[in-house]
């Protein structure tokens, strides 16, 4: 491939709205971070080792009183959103961001388990931040899974690099 000589129509993708299966006994409230557990279960963001982030809840879901997957929520990703942060500074911009709970992120000196959720794109203040969250499950960088390939995994780490 050559470098570009005249413009060029770069196809791209609009947020995505995914739906996933929520854990038993939890509420996960419309606008919160979510993430999913071992099992592939919806939760509310929490800062949980092997937890992955994938994005923000579209709706309400109450499945307290239900099994695993006896209901599901949508999510959106793909896009940035405005959260709460702990003590996030100007000099962070472009820097991965992590989960503190369902509506507060902060950088890795602020978490115990660095839940990737996103980068930091626009700074408000030290208690507030656009994040933009990519499609599709964080996970920490190096980390594997043998449900992505390898070109998949690469796209992932990536997108936390």
């Amino acid at each position: 491939m050559t470098a570009l000589a005249a413009d060029r129509n770069t196809q791209s993708r609009e947020a995505t709205l995914k739906s996933y299966p929520v854990e038993a006994g939890e509420k996960i409230y419309k606008g919160a971070l979510v993430t999913i557990d071992d099992d592939g279960y919806l939760m509310p963001g929490q800062d949980v080792a092997n937890h992955r982030c994938v994005g923000v809840a579209d709706e309400n879901v109450d499945n307290t009183g239900g099994a695993d997957g006896a209901k599901s929520c949508r999510v959106m990703s793909g896009r940035a959103f405005r959260f709460a942060a702990t003590s996030i500074t100007q000099a962070m911009l472009g820097d991965v961001m992590y989960i503190v709970d369902d509506q507060t992120f902060d950088d890795a000196a602020g978490v115990t388990n660095e839940v990737p959720c996103g980068r930091l794109i626009e700074f408000i203040s030290t208690t507030e931040g656009w994040i933009f969250i990519p499609t599709g499950p964080l996970r920490k960088a190096g980390l594997t899974d043998s449900t992505y390939s390898a070109n998949e995994q690469a796209l992932i780490d990536d997108n936390l690099n």
